[in-house]
């Protein structure tokens, strides 16, 4: 009898096409991929004759079974059958799981293709060993939107079959390579359920050297990404307002002692007041928008922010690179998706970027938070609009799109909002200038990010504490007597930046706690 107990880390998917496989020798590849660390290969062949599908299959088994590795045939059982191997693979428009399983016993592995939470829910009911979710993005033989769920419904499927398929094993497939890899696992867990694994297809049956790159994709899969090393490593996060706001100063400190770095991908219209600001702050800022330089850039432990101020192809193909270079180096990046919801492009460019790669903080407006968590609105150009959720539903909203990304999510207005998930505040500080400001809301994503850089523990607490920074400031400036309106209020809110950054240096800045800082802290039963 098989045993159930399959290693699903790293499934190989294999490709005959001369597009994916060359001229290569596909018993070759699959074998150098063992050799790698492969732990599951279904052969996959849509075009060969039944006689030719039967001798490769035949001569993977002889091959897979010296590494003690099920092989699994993609649709074909009578395939399956005539090999003797481990079991199959089959799609929503295959033999159907039950019959399946009469032909193949109940020591087979069946796995079952699944895009949406109805399917899932069926394979699980009829007995599916596994569930092979996607597709996660977009390939060259997978271009139907429809059928590209992502990471968001990737984890919605996982939160479905918690308990009915607590003993269904999960991969997702679809576009999935090394730089991608890690990611995925990480924002595709649930908090009850997450991925056993990936299945991979060009990755490794069109790399150079199958051997190394499965080496390199199994390692990638059996440790946190980069960026995630300290929230995985499980330091204990504070958990009640006062906790919170006794940390505030010493981070705003540790700023000023490092002077980490700001990467600012921004709009012309707010590069000199982001500069100005990061500074002010302690930082150390650069303000570079093209992509080839972030590889650099990343290298030098700092953080990157970007601001969609200004979407053009080119410009979102920077971002991505961008992205790519701080994600694999583990520095901390927010993402301003300005006037996000304001034009089709701007809601399509939103899209890309959360599909190319992970944000520790995400940072909007009502109008743009909306749009990130897909909701379909229409913003006035980067203007959040008239608000149409209360308190308790904007908390609810923040909280509900930091779960879903496993980042931290940063809702600003009148109120500002924010959450990791689990922990969701409301912070009722700040001044109606800094609405009638260029820029006021790009430069709370650069303070943010210096934050992150040294707060990388608790993204929450580091979110919080330059909220609190930039906007006691701003409350600061505009009682000054000198600040007469917006004019005035630019030059003052920078040097009150820079006043509490020193004021913190020498004394720790008391008034934040004592009266200064209006913090709520939700709980659970609250945003029921």
């Amino acid at each position: 009898m098989v045993p159930k107990d399959v290693d699903y880390s790293l499934y190989l998917v294999t490709d005959s096409t001369p597009a994916i496989l060359g001229d290569k020798d596909l018993v070759n590849v699959v074998q150098a991929a063992l050799e790698g660390g492969v732990t599951l290969v279904q052969y996959r062949d849509k075009v060969s004759d039944t006689a030719v599908l039967v001798a490769t299959a035949k001569r993977l088994h002889s091959v897979t079974k010296k590494y003690n590795v099920p092989l699994l045939i993609n649709d074909r059982i009578d395939v399956a059958l005539a090999v003797g191997c481990e079991g199959v693979h089959i799609g929503q428009d295959d033999l159907d799981l039950s019959s399946a399983r009469k032909l193949l016993g109940d020591s087979a592995i069946i796995g079952v293709t699944v895009c949406n939470i109805t399917e899932a829910q069926a394979a699980c009911r009829n007995g599916a060993d596994y569930l092979g979710i996607g597709t996660m993005f977009a390939t060259s033989t997978k271009t139907n939107t429809k059928d590209i769920i992502g990471t968001a419904g990737t984890k919605e499927i996982l939160r479905a079959i918690a308990k009915d398929g607590e003993h269904v094993r999960a991969v997702c497939i679809g576009g999935i390579n090394a730089s991608t890899v890690q990611r995925v696992l990480y924002q595709s867990a649930s908090l009850d359920k997450k991925l056993d694994g990936v299945a991979i297809v060009s990755g490794i049956m069109a790399a150079t050297d199958p051997t190394k790159a499965a080496q390199e994709l199994l390692q990638l899969v059996r440790s946190p990404p980069p960026f995630a090393v300290e929230l995985v490593a499980g330091t204990k996060k504070s958990s009640t307002v006062d906790d919170l706001l006794d940390q505030v100063p010493n981070i705003i400190r540790k700023v000023g002692e490092k002077s980490p770095l700001s990467h600012n991908m921004t709009n012309l219209v707010v590069q000199n007041f982001a500069a100005n600001v990061a500074l002010a702050v302690g930082g150390s800022p650069i303000m570079a928008n093209y992509g080839e330089e972030a590889a650099d850039l990343a290298k030098l432990g700092g953080a990157l922010v970007i601001n969609m101020g200004t979407v053009t192809p080119e410009g979102l193909e920077n971002y991505a690179k961008a992205q790519k270079a701080y994600n694999l180096a583990g520095g901390p990046i927010v993402f301003d998706p300005v006037g996000g919801g304001a034009t089709t492009v701007r809601r399509n460019a939103v899209k890309t970027l959360l599909a190319g790669g992970y944000f520790d903080v995400i940072k909007g407006n009502e109008g743009e938070i909306k749009t990130v968590f897909g909701t379909v609105i229409q913003q006035k150009g980067v203007d959040s609009g008239a608000s149409t959720l209360n308190d308790k539903e904007k908390a609810q909203l923040v909280r509900d799109l930091a779960l879903r990304e496993r980042n931290v999510v940063v809702m600003t207005g009148a109120v500002d909002f924010l959450s990791d998930g689990n922990r969701t505040l409301r912070v009722s500080n700040g001044h109606e200038l800094l609405g009638r400001i260029t820029g006021s809301g790009c430069v709370l994503g650069t303070i943010i990010s210096l934050m992150l850089v040294v707060c990388r523990h608790d993204k929450l607490l580091a979110a919080l504490t330059g909220l609190l920074h930039y906007e006691l400031a701003a409350e600061i400036a505009a009682a000054r007597s000198d600040v007469k309106g917006p004019g005035t209020f630019v030059p003052a809110l920078i040097d009150e930046i820079y006043n509490i950054q020193q004021e913190v240096t020498k004394s720790g800045f008391a008034r934040i706690k004592e009266s200064y800082a209006k913090v709520k802290l939700y709980s659970e039963v609250e945003l029921e």
